[in-house]
This record gives structure tokens, C-alpha cells and sequence, in this order.
């Protein structure tokens, strides 16, 4: 649906959201973008960086792209 829509996918899902990401890459499907937020990070650290991010990109930069949070 994220895709399809031109969302970027924000999950806690290490373990299969990035793998399967990489094969929606691999396979030139459309990806707006993964950020992977630890589950460890504070939840107020985490908004900061989404507002940080926000605030200073343009979602157009974060296509096909996977980030780890925190930066």
C-alpha cells in the first residue's frame, strides 16, 4: 500500500521489512523509501529525527532508499 501510494514505510521490523525492501529494489518495483526505527531509541528522540528529516528533505529524497534511525 505505502508504495502504491508514494508513502515512505516508517517500521520497528528489522528482521524482515529491509530484506524485504531490498527485493522490491532488486526487482526495480516502486519504493518510496524505508526508515527502520530501533525499538531501543526513545520514542521523543525518534519524533526529533522525523521532524528533523521533515523539515529538511524533500520526500523525493528518500526514494528507494532504506535508513536506519537514529542517524
Amino acid at each position: 500500500w505505502a508504495a502504491a501510494q508514494g508513502r515512505i514505510l516508517l517500521t520497528h521490523d528489522r528482521a524482515t521489512v529491509p530484506d524485504f525492501a531490498l527485493q522490491r529494489l532488486l526487482h526495480q518495483q516502486a519504493m518510496a523509501g524505508v526508515f527502520v526505527v530501533n525499538d531501543r531509541t526513545p520514542i521523543g528522540q525518534a519524533i526529533d529525527e522525523l521532524l528533523l528529516i521533515d523539515e529538511c528533505s524533500d520526500p523525493g529524497e528518500w526514494n528507494k532508499l532504506i535508513v536506519y534511525l537514529p542517524l
